[in-house]
């Protein structure tokens, strides 16, 4: 495990008992630092926003702001955990990256599972902060966490359960998604052309037809990518 400060918690939730619960659970955590409990969500934005959080516990449907709204405003200020009844909002609340899904009632066993996900998350993000610094990048896999130097990337490609990166000479398989990724790489080095292609904009061999090409492989430019990357490469 990555040695990390304590994880500032917020819990929002319009059900006190729910509040109360989940940050018991925080309280009796081990490395976990509960600085909000609240029933109320503009509180808890305020936190994140200004106040700041590593990690929020987060009720979807509440009736001044709902989980989601919440999300799309905070954007990747922290890391979010749903916490709901309703399991139909799984498939929405992983489209902004969620670090795990908590159906209610919350065992403080499934809690600590969501947690140690939190915890390797937030570990991976210190040592890409201090990656970018220098000249490799921090990824887990399933049983590790592999050291990768960024020269040697060709491009990142996002698969349905896992990216890969494909490098010179081999294929890095990784847990992590592509969205952390492109959050974690220097942006003046790898650039984002398609939903599912990260590049390293020093491997491009020639453009082609909408397709960059990398040595035999012939990646596509995403429509809605393709004006940030030919203005990125300056044509």
């Amino acid at each position: 495990m990555i040695e990390q400060s304590p994880v500032r918690c917020v819990v929002v939730d319009d059900e006190p008992l729910a509040v109360k619960l989940i940050a018991d659970y925080v309280q009796r955590t081990p490395g976990l630092e509960l600085v909000l409990q609240t029933t109320k969500v503009l509180l808890a934005l305020q936190q994140v926003q200004v106040e700041k959080a590593d990690l929020v516990f987060l009720d979807i449907q509440m009736p001044e702001l709902t989980g989601i709204q919440f999300m799309k405003i905070i954007r990747n200020s922290c890391l979010i955990i749903p916490t709901t009844a309703y399991p139909g909002y799984a498939l929405e609340g992983y489209e902004y990256d969620v670090v795990d899904y908590l159906l209610k009632p919350v065992t403080f066993d499934r809690f600590l599972v969501a947690v140690n996900k939190a915890k390797i998350k937030l570990g991976l993000q210190q040592l890409n902060n201090t990656s970018q610094k220098a000249d490799h990048i921090f990824v887990k896999s399933e049983y590790r966490i592999i050291k990768i130097n960024l020269a040697d990337i060709l491009f990142i490609e996002g698969l349905r359960d896992y990216i890969a990166f494909h490098t010179i000479g081999s294929k890095i398989l990784s847990l992590e998604s592509l969205k952390n990724i492109e959050t974690a790489l220097p942006s003046y080095e790898f650039i984002r052309i398609h939903k599912s292609y990260i590049i390293n904009r020093a491997k491009i061999d020639f453009l082609e037809r909408g397709k960059v090409i990398i040595g035999k492989n012939y990646l596509p430019v995403g429509e809605s990518y393709r004006e940030n990357f030919l203005a990125q490469i300056k044509i």
